[in-house]
């Protein structure tokens, strides 16, 4: 047989589900792709892609379109909470010194906007929308995904990147669910224009104080944020969003410096959303079904690494599966596991122990805090630096498909 009657059932239409989508079909495979929404739409307001995940989309054929639906912002600041003083900076569009330094571009854009440029790739021959997966069969020769719709697809792997709440991840693992984290967002996209007090409004921004940490970039004549903040101790709702009382947003950051004040109060204040993150999951893979992203390794959101690392994931899932012939799904987990598992596992612990340290009242502790980010090139340098493709960044070159 020929590797691409591979039969590969993806659930979820996501960032990770149609990049492994688009990885595969570089490798000659096709995949159906499901999804349960009936349009393909991002929740959330923006994500910044890294040099990490860039290159890899370049490989497949996306860099140019993500860059004219993107904005690369100037630097990264790290500012303190009362004023607008800078504690640490690093140059990133300016004098194209991330690219330079990284082989790839930083890059912020709307998630809608990126959803486009992955699904305009696609297309929608192999896309299959409001298709909700309940559940998972085993079978002989391979796997039946069943859907609300009472429909069903047989595949000789299936494939969940069906995001924090995943229902492949409940046939593959009895292990702990994705936790509440303790810690809570606000988002909103503001106009430039809408606040002119904002120091340096072209690039990424991180405002630090006690029991809360502020994220901003452009995109586009806009300014994404994210306001994270302590609490609530447990998760009100059944979803990963909740209302919160009028005005508690801005009651969370007063006192701060004036000008992030005015971002934060300039446009409606949004749902609160709840941040999750994964205890590192033992099983990725079950039978014929494996895991990518948030399914596998949800994490917070202090490195940006999120849509990364699923990006990541889908290259490197698509490069083991094309490796194999039918049957061999196994052999294929096994070596996605081995390449991807310590790095995510990193990453995610990093970004926990992050979420506190943003979070540090002044004192000594802050102060050493700051003092470590002067080198922030370090800082970013071992998660922007890898190449998940290549043999030195996980130690085992894959064999040539036989």
């Amino acid at each position: 047989m020929t590797y691409g009657e591979l039969r590969v059932a993806v659930v979820g239409g996501g960032i990770g589900g149609l990049t492994l989508g688009l990885a595969l079909r570089r490798h000659g495979i096709t995949a159906e792709v499901f999804e349960r929404t009936t349009a393909l739409g991002e929740v959330g307001a923006a994500v910044t892609l890294t040099a990490n995940s860039v290159r890899l989309l370049d490989r497949l054929g996306l860099r140019r379109d993500l860059e004219k639906a993107s904005v690369e912002p100037s630097e990264v600041v790290y500012r303190g909470w009362r004023d607008d003083g800078r504690i640490a900076a690093y140059p990133i569009g300016r004098g194209d010194a991330y690219r330079h330094r990284f082989g790839a571009p930083w890059l912020g854009l709307h998630r809608a906007a990126l959803q486009q440029v992955l699904s305009g790739a696609w297309g929608t021959e192999h896309l299959h929308l409001g298709r909700e997966a309940v559940a998972l069969v085993g079978r002989a020769d391979g796997v039946c995904v069943e859907f609300a719709d009472g429909s069903h697809h047989d595949a000789d792997v299936v494939v969940g990147a069906d995001g924090v709440h995943s229902v492949v991840r409940s046939w593959v693992t009895e292990e702990q669910p994705p936790r509440y984290s303790g810690t809570s967002g606000f988002r909103g996209i503001v106009p430039i224009s809408a606040v002119p007090s904002l120091p340096d409004p072209d690039a990424l921004q991180l405002w630090m104080g006690p029991g809360a940490h502020l994220l901003h970039y452009p995109i586009h004549g806009m300014i994404n944020f994210l306001a994270v903040v302590d609490g609530p101790t447990t998760w009100p709702s059944p979803t990963g969003t909740a209302q919160a009382d009028p005005g508690e947003l801005a009651a969370h950051f007063a006192g701060w410096s004036p000008a992030l004040l005015t971002l934060l109060t300039a446009v409606p204040q949004s749902d609160r959303w709840a941040l999750f993150t994964q205890l590192p999951l033992q099983t990725w893979s079950q039978d014929r079904a494996v895991l990518i992203g948030d399914a596998a390794h949800a994490m917070l959101p202090h490195h940006g690494q999120g849509a990364n690392q699923t990006i990541e994931d889908a290259v490197v899932l698509a490069d083991c599966l094309a490796t194999i012939r039918r049957g061999q799904h196994a052999t294929a987990f096994h070596r996605y596991e081995l390449r991807r598992r310590a790095r995510t596992r990193l990453v995610q612990r990093s970004s926990l122990d992050k979420s506190a340290l943003l979070h540090l009242p002044d004192g000594p502790e802050a102060t050493a805090r700051n003092t470590a980010l002067l080198d922030l090139e370090k800082q970013v340098a071992w998660i922007h630096e890898h190449d998940a493709q290549q043999p030195s960044a996980h130690g085992e070159r894959l064999p040539a498909p036989s």
